[in-house]
């Protein structure tokens, strides 16, 4: 399926006259027709009926042409965007992301967007999956940061990279100089933690009980900044993705195995709200700051 498919498709749904179709799109009848055919055959079913007075449209044929609308809008709002100048984009990104990528990636991404795109608001706020998912099926936000959900039937999940969960602890505490710590050998073991609500806490339950171990659980701290400052306060170790720790933080980072802890982070959207020039900006640069931040 090719685009001008979509478009001869559109002009004779519009029209519903081979002749004034083809003039429409700059073609002759027989090519429009002989286009139509091609389409109706890569589909596997008709989308007109014909007869000598008169075309319509087939269920198939009613059925396809919003989609194919909203693709082509989508399409002609991107072509267009690519032929404006950076600084005259305007709109409003309602982003949300995880404590994690709100640390580093995000500002960055977001400064060097602005730069380029100084008209566009971008609004940043940090959830739990749960709440994200549920913004976004109301389209109280456009995109997400997150790890793909268990349900996203009605959302596209982009991968942007791999995080590993890793244990953080003060320099002076006994386990920080391992290179490697098997997740048996926190059994029992008093550390501070996510509370449960997060998909990260979720996460190492599974491992933990993979593992058959059992760390713990003394404090409970619903921000990343939070517990990365009880680690220094009381000693107490966590676990949390690698990339939370700033680059120049003191603490150490020790790699958990058997079950390795990694979760996969993604760009969450609704499919069932276009997907706005603006945001496919924001998205490619994302990408592009989350590569350098990873050094990938």
């Amino acid at each position: 399926m090719e685009l001008r498919h979509l478009r001869y498709f559109v002009a004779l749904a519009e029209r519903l006259n081979f002749t004034a179709a083809a003039e429409q799109v700059h073609v002759t009848q027989p090519t429009l027709s002989h286009q139509i055919k091609q389409l109706e055959i890569e589909l596997g079913q008709p989308l007109f009926e014909r007869t000598e007075r008169r075309v319509s449209l087939t269920a198939a044929g009613e059925l396809l042409l919003p989609s194919v609308l909203e693709a082509l809008k989508v399409l002609d709002a991107g072509t267009a965007l690519l032929k404006t100048s950076p600084a005259d984009i305007s709109g409003h990104i309602r982003l949300a992301t995880s404590q994690t990528f709100n640390i580093a990636i995000i500002p960055q991404a977001i400064a060097m967007y602005q730069r380029e795109h100084p008209a566009v608001k971008i609004t940043v706020e940090e959830f739990t999956l749960e709440e994200m998912t549920e913004k976004l099926r109301r389209h109280a936000i456009d995109m997400a940061v997150a790890y793909r959900p268990l349900d996203c039937h009605d959302l596209v999940f982009e991968p942007l990279c791999n995080e590993e969960l890793v244990l953080i602890a003060r320099p002076d505490h006994p386990l920080a100089q391992r290179k490697k710590l098997r997740m048996i050998e926190l059994h029992g073991r008093d550390m501070a933690l996510l509370p449960l609500r997060f998909n990260t806490r979720q996460q190492l339950q599974e491992a933990f009980s993979s593992a058959g171990t059992e760390p713990n659980a003394v404090i409970e701290a619903g921000t990343i900044a939070s517990l990365l400052k009880l680690v220094q306060e009381t000693g107490l170790p966590t676990i949390l993705s690698r990339y939370a720790v700033p680059p120049d933080c003191a603490l150490a980072v020790i790699p958990l195995e058997s079950p390795r802890p990694v979760r996969t982070t993604g760009l969450l959207r609704s499919k069932n709200r276009a997907y706005l020039p603006v945001e496919a900006a924001f998205t490619a640069l994302l990408r592009r700051v989350t590569d350098n931040y990873l050094g990938h």
